[in-house]
């Protein structure tokens, strides 16, 4: 009976055991964790130790340019497009806009010869490919392309020195003009350029995203190229912009007008004056009637104070032509421009006053009978004037402009 009465006792030892056990096993899930923990900490932490031991960023992301134990990142050509099936002709393509990223030193022409041939080719190939394509650009692409194209004709233009003195438009023309070295790369990018924004394949609506109002300003900033190859190709690709994206057109015009006004009003020194005047000129001719206030105020506003400057002559036939356009559009402009002219006219400059003259001419041509009489007697007080001019070229348009005022006097009172 004792034995059944000490067997249903709690035995003391096994509960111990028992804790002893659990402990054993939290222990062990203790150590566990915190094991695990280690070893996560210690599985992020390596990538961070390469990562600081690693060398910085060479600038490229080719698999083909392959740094060497020096960390030197060689410049080498990648596959044609020929030689890549059709899938990877995309990834191509973007490796070869990265490549030609890189701008190299043309004042030493014996200066990485090699790298520059590379790129040369790399940029011809680029202008094939976006002219002959025939699928949507995806917006990867066009983002890309107009990163290449930014580091390449983004640049700070640097002036030929000019002796300190009074530079006239006859001293200007004598003058050899500045050419840039690097124009044999520059060249392929304006006209990588072009044809991305001319493609049909490049959807307005991505491309003005990259192509926006701060590319379109330091476009105009080029403008005051010394070189006349890269004006040339600066007016082709404006112009492009100006029909391509319908929502740069008032800020195009706005932005010309305030180079205008700082030309007229403040420097009088800028290259790319006639450039603009010829982009102006075909668009002038596409305004819709009647003009718009805005148009008429950039003429008078703008357009007209362009005679004032001495260097008239660099850029004259372009503003005649956008004068003519106005007053052709809309011939009750005619007295406000000629008003304007008289007002600027040079008086001891006989060579501007030759212009003067043919310009009024051409105006004669556009202008009505009733804008003739609310200006003819101005214009009659200052044509007499220069009968008095010693210079043979203006006595002789003095003649022509005078008989043409007489008959436009007598045909205004018939």
């Amino acid at each position: 009976m004792w034995k059944q009465i000490i067997s249903k006792l709690p035995k003391k030892s096994s509960s111990k055991n028992h804790s002893s056990s659990n402990a054993t096993a939290s222990t062990s899930k203790t150590s566990d964790n915190g094991a695990g923990k280690s070893a996560n900490s210690h599985t992020k932490n390596p990538p961070a130790a390469k990562s600081a031991a690693s060398p910085p960023d060479s600038g490229f992301k080719d698999g083909n340019l392959k740094g060497n134990v020096n960390g030197f990142t060689p410049y080498e050509a990648l596959p044609s497009f020929k030689d890549v099936p059709n899938a990877e002709k995309q990834s191509l393509f973007l490796k070869k806009l990265s490549l030609c990223c890189v701008a190299f030193d043309f004042g030493d022409p014996t200066k990485s010869v090699k790298e520059k041939e590379i790129k040369r080719q790399a940029l011809l190939e680029l202008v094939d490919y976006v002219a002959s394509a025939n699928g949507k650009f995806s917006e990867t692409v066009i983002q890309e392309a107009v990163r290449t194209v930014s580091a390449n004709i983004f640049r700070t233009l640097n002036p030929q020195p000019r002796e300190n003195k009074v530079v006239d438009a006859l001293d200007l023309e004598e003058e050899e003009p500045s050419m840039d070295p690097a124009w044999p790369h520059l060249q392929l990018v304006y006209e990588l350029l072009l044809r991305l924004i001319a493609s049909p394949e490049t959807d307005t609506k991505l491309a003005k995203k990259y192509i926006d109002q701060s590319f379109v300003t330091r476009l105009l900033d080029l403008f005051d190229s010394e070189d006349p190859r890269e004006r040339d190709c600066l007016k082709t690709v404006l112009h492009r912009v100006y029909g391509k994206f319908m929502v740069h057109r008032p800020f195009i015009r706005k932005s010309i007008n305030n180079i205008f006004y700082r030309f007229v009003f403040e420097t009088e020194k800028h290259n790319g004056i006639a450039e603009f005047l010829e982009i102006l000129g075909s668009i002038i001719n596409g305004f819709a009637l009647p003009l718009k206030e805005e148009h008429k105020v950039f003429l008078v506003r703008a357009l007209v104070p362009l005679h004032k400057p001495k260097c008239l002559q660099m850029y004259h036939q372009q503003l005649s032509y956008c004068i003519t356009q106005f007053v052709e559009k809309d011939c009750k402009l005619a007295d406000t421009v000629i008003r304007g002219l008289l007002k600027s006219w040079p008086v001891t400059n006989s060579s501007k006053e030759v212009m003067f003259l043919n310009e009024l001419e051409e105006i004669l041509e556009a202008t009505q009978p009733p804008e003739f009489q609310r200006c003819m007697v101005p214009l009659f007080r200052r044509v007499a004037r220069c009968l008095n001019s010693l210079h043979f070229q203006v006595i002789c348009l003095y003649r022509f402009t005078f008989l043409q005022l007489h008959l436009r006097f007598c045909w205004s009172w018939e």
